[in-house]
């Protein structure tokens, strides 16, 4: 039997810290060792041992189109063959910023970055020069990149590995960051109450992909509209993973609620190194150089990923998500009729081609729900599925992802590869 992925990991370690250039890859809260991959093709990933998995990690959301996208590749070549970088302007740009602004509500104004780290911190930068304020408010359990101002109580790989805030963040820049409980409204009308006029934004995922899959409550979006409204606060929504994946325009076309600044990632990309902020023209418009609000980069809007990004766009119609829904909604039915008939303590909770499956028998509506989930049994389920050639985030804390690669063959091998999962972590 090969152990090239074995192998692998130990070349890695000893150059690369945990063997990995991104922490939750290292499979610490699952344990094992992580398959490393060699190639991926729709909905398929295959490892350095020659197995096959069926994805529903796809880069952590990207590949929504699946893996290897037939247009997507040839268009990202010949972009290749022009040139990889040119450090100047190109009409790709402002194609893909005119893509963007069409499908958005309340987006006027966009600048291309290459992560979504550089997005969110960009946009904070953008509330603080705007308002003249220093604090903001973040929730519990929301990831928005590892900037030192965003690692308070983060989310996802902080969560796996128990490191909610990390060694090097000084106690003057954690001091401007307001925490507040996601779903919950009136801790955020008591941190506004009690710091009257220095709170420059608020930024959330507007669906918290970062512990697991959390939807906002009945009224939760449009009552931070609201309080934001009141207090000249910049409203942000961080679409890092949301944005053109739940619907053709993000979740603020979803739930009808508008922010004032929007960051975006992942799906934007179409697998390539690329993310963006953008939202009201009067925000935007003060940043260098048409203001005095500074943010650079040489690799931001590079061709190739515009090209990926755009060409992934164009092929997201309405009936892509129409799609997308239909998928999420099999694998959602045939999940819950497995965990009905044998009443197991699982809930679901899913929106759009985002999914997790919580080992707890509650809903989930916030980081601390979560945390009083079953984790030896989830990472008992992960270790069996991927046993059986099914590739999933390996935390409790990480959404699912599905593609328009994945048909309704593959999800029912799976709800299949789930039950005989099941089964063996409730030994019955």
């Amino acid at each position: 039997m090969l152990n090239n992925s074995r192998d692998l990991l130990k070349r890695a370690e000893k150059l690369i810290p945990g063997g990995v250039n991104s922490p939750v890859r290292a499979f610490k809260s699952v344990g094992g060792t992580p398959p490393f991959i060699a190639r991926a093709e729709g909905a398929y990933l295959h490892d350095a041992d020659n197995n096959r998995y069926i994805d529903f990690m796809l880069s952590w959301g990207p590949a929504i189109l699946g893996h290897a996208h037939p247009e997507v590749i040839k268009r990202a070549q010949e972009a290749l063959a022009r040139g990889s970088s040119f450090g100047a302007p190109t009409e790709l740009e402002v194609e893909l910023a005119e893509e963007m602004v069409a499908r958005v509500p309340g987006l006027e104004m966009v600048r291309l970055v290459c992560s979504g780290t550089e997005a969110c911190m960009s946009a904070i930068r953008v509330a603080r020069g705007a308002t003249g304020r220093d604090k903001f408010i973040k929730f519990d359990g929301c990831y928005h990149g590892h900037a030192d101002s965003f690692l308070i109580a983060a989310g996802s790989g902080a969560l796996t590995l128990g490191l909610p805030n990390s060694p090097g963040v000084t106690k003057g820049c954690a001091k401007d960051t307001l925490l507040a409980p996601f779903n919950d409204i009136k801790a955020v009308q008591a941190l506004v109450d009690a710091n009257t006029d220095q709170i420059a934004a608020i930024i959330l995922e507007p669906i918290c992909g970062n512990t697991g899959l959390i939807a906002p409550g009945d009224t939760f979006l449009q009552d931070l509209r609201t309080i934001c409204t009141r207090h000249g606060i910049v409203l942000i929504f961080d679409e890092v993973m949301t944005g053109f994946r739940v619907a053709r325009g993000g979740a603020a076309e979803l739930y009808k609620v508008t922010p004032d600044l929007y960051t975006f990632g992942k799906v934007v990309g179409g697998g390539f190194p690329l993310a963006a902020y953008g939202g009201r023209a009067d925000l935007m418009s003060q940043i260098a150089p048409s203001g005095p609000i500074y943010q650079a980069g040489t690799l931001s809007g590079n061709p190739v990923a515009v090209t990926a990004g755009l060409t992934t766009l164009r092929n997201l119609p309405q009936a892509a998500y129409d799609q997308l829904e239909a998928t999420g909604q099999r694998l959602e039915d045939g999940l819950q009729n497995v965990i009905d008939y044998n009443a197991y303590p699982l809930t679901q909770q899913r929106v759009g081609s985002m999914f997790c499956l919580y080992f707890s028998p509650e809903e989930i509506r916030n980081h601390t729900d979560v945390k009083t989930c079953d984790i030896p049994k989830f990472n008992a389920f992960f270790h069996h599925m991927l046993d059986a050639g099914v590739y999933l985030a390996p935390s409790q804390y990480e959404a699912g992802f599905l593609s328009t690669a994945h048909t309704d063959d593959i999800i029912d091998e799976v709800v299949d590869k789930a039950t005989e999962a099941l089964e063996k972590v409730f030994q019955r």
